[in-house]
């Protein structure tokens, strides 16, 4: 068995230096470079989807739908729109002048920045690995991806396909744990984009601070979700059981992390989701092919731990079954637990979902108001004032009105937190900007220089030159005229 290599601070410099030569040399600004490597990461995705299913189950027991769909074929949508649009996004943007600078144009170029460190998730390893990938080599720059080291079949897969399908010279992928992480993290990168949890998206930005590198950091938090007696509420319970233990078993960023609704609406909303998780996932739904299991058994005693706590325990409505041997929770209800609460304090990440009761709707605003903006809010409700006033309010990374994370795969919508759920955003030509400096190009005439803006100064040249700044063209002829 060949002994592990060794990835240290020295290697890891020796990376940074051999990729900054590369994008130094213009490897990756040409746009038939960024087109071939988008291609053969499609190529990856409809050569080795089968490789990639399999690695999901083998990391997650993630079912074939929930890996082909929420993972390859995002990712494919990714690619095709990036292949679509790249000239667009790569041509100068016009910008208007002004009387100041006459005769003059400008324009706003999209500029690679660089060399990248995109450090991803175990939950959706495929496509939180690949998708700002995309943007980063979109965008013209060299890139390393450092896939989690827990999800190890999904992390060993990527590092065999990209160094297989893409230019090493210009991308590279870092396998590894805390060691290697730490090491890649001293070194200078022109951007890091880190997915993960808020404790660790400290760590990453402290580090990027030394070289005062930018950083997007896509976090999580707790999602609420609101229920209004105004809603059709088979269908909102059928969005909330998919979009909660369908999408990864509740293990997503976006996952619904709490159910707000009335003390009077309660009851309904817990029975008609105990009928429709029956019908989904029958009447043993540890034991069903259509959930994916708890990625190990460290996250499996956390959530324990939320579940088992005193105040807690004896507030399960519906599940609470584990089997730990299996990695195994049942999707569980919770309803009233206490607001101070472990399961109230930090982001759950998988299978377990309270419902808090209010006396009335008006409330949840205030508790949602009292808590750390979350990467997502939900609404379930037919009332159009109370969606406007959802919508303008509530302050979160997106907003959804009647479904469950569906905002992710709208392209022409930004992907991102906000405050702690976490800073930037990416998905369609977000992700190409998120890559990119927006610099600024003024192009100016030799010809037609006036002695205005030079000494000696004068009170006429004052005059003229705050009429040219103000751009006020009736000041302007007014001095010109000699009236001012």
């Amino acid at each position: 068995m060949a002994a592990k290599k060794v990835f240290g601070s020295a290697e890891a410099s020796n990376l940074v230096t051999e990729l900054r030569r590369s994008f130094d040399d213009g490897v990756t600004r040409g746009y038939e470079w960024r087109v071939t490597q988008l291609k053969k990461l499609m190529i990856i995705c409809d050569n080795h989807e089968p490789e990639i299913v399999a690695a999901l189950r083998d990391d997650l027991g993630k079912p074939e739908l929930e890996s082909s769909v929420y993972e390859v074929s995002l990712l494919r949508n990714s690619i095709k729109l990036a292949l679509k649009q790249l000239k667009n996004w790569m041509a100068p943007e016009k910008a208007k002048t002004s009387l100041t600078t006459f005769p003059a144009s400008a324009e706003i170029v999209s500029e690679p920045l660089g060399v990248v460190l995109v450090i991803s998730a175990w939950n959706y390893p495929f496509l939180l690995s690949i998708d700002p990938v995309i943007g980063a080599i979109s965008a013209g720059n060299a890139v390393v991806l450092k896939p989690s080291e827990l999800a190890p079949a999904s992390s060993a897969l990527l590092t065999k396909l990209l160094e297989q399908y893409l230019d090493p010279s210009a991308v590279r992928v870092v396998e590894g744990a805390v060691t290697e992480t730490s090491a890649l993290l001293e070194q200078k990168w022109d951007k890091i984009f880190y997915t993960g949890s808020s404790k660790i998206g400290r760590v990453i930005m402290a580090a990027a601070a030394k070289h005062l590198t930018p950083v997007v950091l896509e976090l999580g938090g707790k999602s609420p979700v609101v229920v209004d007696s105004d809603t059709d509420l088979k269908v909102t319970v059928r969005r909330i059981i998919v979009g909660k233990w369908g999408c990864n078993n509740g293990q997503a960023c976006i996952s619904p992390d709490y159910i707000l609704t009335t003390k009077e609406y309660a009851p309904k909303l817990i029975d008609a989701m105990k009928l429709e998780l029956e019908k989904f996932y029958g009447k043993n739904p540890i034991e069903s092919k259509d959930m994916s299991r708890i990625v190990n058994s460290n996250h499996f005693d956390r959530l324990s731990k939320l579940l088992d706590e005193k105040e807690v325990s004896d507030k399960i409505v519906y599940g609470g079954e584990k089997d730990r041997e299996n990695l195994k929770i049942a999707p569980t209800i919770l309803l009233d637990v206490p607001l101070d609460s472990l399961i109230m304090s930090e982001e759950i990440f998988g299978p377990l979902l309270p419902i808090l009761t209010l006396n009335n709707l008006e409330e949840s605003f205030d508790v949602i108001r009292s808590r750390p903006k979350p990467l997502a809010a939900y609404l379930f409700t037919h009332n159009k004032k109370l969606k406007e006033r959802f919508a303008a309010t509530v302050s979160a990374g997106g907003i959804v009105v009647n479904d469950i994370a569906v905002h992710l795969a709208l392209h022409t919508l930004p992907f991102g937190g906000v405050g702690e759920s976490g800073m930037g955003a990416y998905h369609g030509k977000f992700s190409f900007d998120a890559f990119s400096h927006k610099k600024a190009v003024l192009y100016r005439s030799l010809f037609g220089d006036s002695a205005v803006r030079y000494p000696p100064y004068s009170r006429g040249k004052l005059r003229l030159l705050k009429a040219l700044v103000d751009s006020n063209i009736f000041d302007l002829f007014k001095v010109l005229l000699g009236l001012a």
